[in-house]
């Protein structure tokens, strides 16, 4: 029996190298079950939001960022909180491919997001803000608890997140997000 490749569409909220989000991506990658995917989307290209090159060509970043979008079975969103918030390079990133408004490639994919921060909190009001714009967007998100990774640089190891407690708690809610592209 064969089975269909599930393909997900990672994107971190940082540009920074070696950023905790994009880690937790990788490890998350390295973790997946044989049939699962995971594509990690850099925004470094993704230029600011512009409507006025928001037409039928927008700039080969933005065109690429949503194929990636559309090809994508779900997605995986992980992004650093920067005062009180997502960061500015993913709340651009979801300006571009919430568009055209009420045909963006989101609505109604399967969204997993997350948040990670050295800060105690974890990025909480950023993973709220998150979510906010998933709903507006009309993305399927996750339902379960927030993933939030506080003291984000204690659980990273050799480029990798090697906290388990963590690692299991992001590896059911992936579970969750496969569940909900099989639905």
């Amino acid at each position: 029996m064969m089975t269909k490749t599930i393909r997900l569409l990672g994107i971190s909220g940082s540009i920074r190298k070696n950023a905790f989000n994009t880690i937790i991506l990788e490890t998350i990658a390295e973790n997946l079950p044989q049939n699962v995917e995971l594509q990690i989307f850099p925004l470094n290209d993704v230029p600011l939001y512009n409507q006025d090159e928001d037409t039928a060509t927008p700039p080969q970043a933005v065109q690429d960022l949503r194929q990636a979008v559309a090809d994508a079975d779900g997605m995986i969103i992980s992004s650093p909180e920067y005062i009180y918030g997502m960061s500015g390079v993913l709340k651009n990133a979801l300006d571009w491919i919430s568009r055209p408004h009420g045909k963006s490639h989101m609505i109604g994919k399967p969204v997993f997001t997350m948040t990670a921060s050295p800060a105690a909190t974890g990025g909480v009001r950023a993973q709220a803000q998150l979510n906010e714009a998933m709903m507006a967007i009309g993305a399927r998100q996750v339902l379960r608890p927030q993933t939030v990774l506080a003291t984000v640089h204690e659980k990273i190891t050799d480029g990798r997140l090697s906290d388990e407690s963590s690692l299991s708690f992001i590896k059911a809610g992936v579970a969750d997000l496969l569940k909900s592209i099989e639905d």
